[in-house]
């Protein structure tokens, strides 16, 4: 089975940045890097929002980045189920909702590593999933 990857907000947001050069390079590879990358609605909402709130970004130039972001990783729909599962490796793993949140979806896209800034690199999530910061 090839490599499935999930990319969490911060990853993805090194994208747009023209701040930090070296990480806008790791982010990059680990969008284009073979296997399937994956990301979930949350991850385009939380994008959409860093984008306006902080980037100060018009809408329109916000939804060409979704339309971009969509056209280079599967995207998962968070349902109940992933909202239920979050609460479950809420309290196990003592991660935010949100984070959570974003394992949930991790795990149930088949996904293998989670890159993420944000997270406990190295951490493994249910046996299957490793926690990857792209810029260690």
């Amino acid at each position: 089975m090839p490599d499935r990857r999930f990319i969490d907000t911060n990853v993805l947001l090194y994208l747009y940045s023209e701040d930090e050069p070296d990480k806008k390079s790791a982010a990059e590879a680990v969008v284009r890097d073979g296997g399937r990358a994956w990301i979930s609605t949350q991850v385009l909402s939380e994008v959409a929002n860093v984008l306006r709130r902080k980037f100060g970004l018009e809408y329109q130039d916000i939804a060409a980045v979704v339309e971009e972001v969509r056209g280079a990783c599967d995207i998962h729909v968070v349902s109940a189920d992933t909202v239920a599962l979050a609460l479950k490796l809420g309290e196990r793993y003592r991660h935010s909702y949100y984070d959570s949140l974003i394992l949930a979806a991790a795990l149930e896209c088949g996904c293998d590593t989670l890159a993420s800034e944000d997270m406990q690199d190295g951490l493994v999530v249910e046996s299957r999933l490793t926690i990857r910061n792209p810029f260690a």
